[in-house]
């Protein structure tokens, strides 16, 4: 079973008449807020130091931007 992720990726339609090489493989990021709902009481915080580095002060809503092709395999 895969671990949850918020990248998510999808294979687009490859047509045989395109000029261009193809992109098999292609992804995008979805935010956390969108798997939260509702903000539920005593959600953990970070220090205000933290907060400050990260633009959140929960650790709920931190979603690290990882780059386009971090942690992937080319295929």
């Amino acid at each position: 079973m895969n671990e949850f992720t918020q990248r998510k990726y999808y294979r687009p339609y490859v047509s045989p008449f395109d000029p261009c090489p193809p992109i098999r493989v292609k992804s995008y990021e979805t935010p956390p807020q969108l798997y939260l709902g509702f903000q539920p009481y005593n959600l953990p915080q970070f220090k205000p130091q933290q907060a400050l580095y990260c633009g959140t002060l929960w650790p709920a809503l931190f979603s690290p931007y990882e780059g386009k092709y971090w942690g992937r395999d080319e295929e």
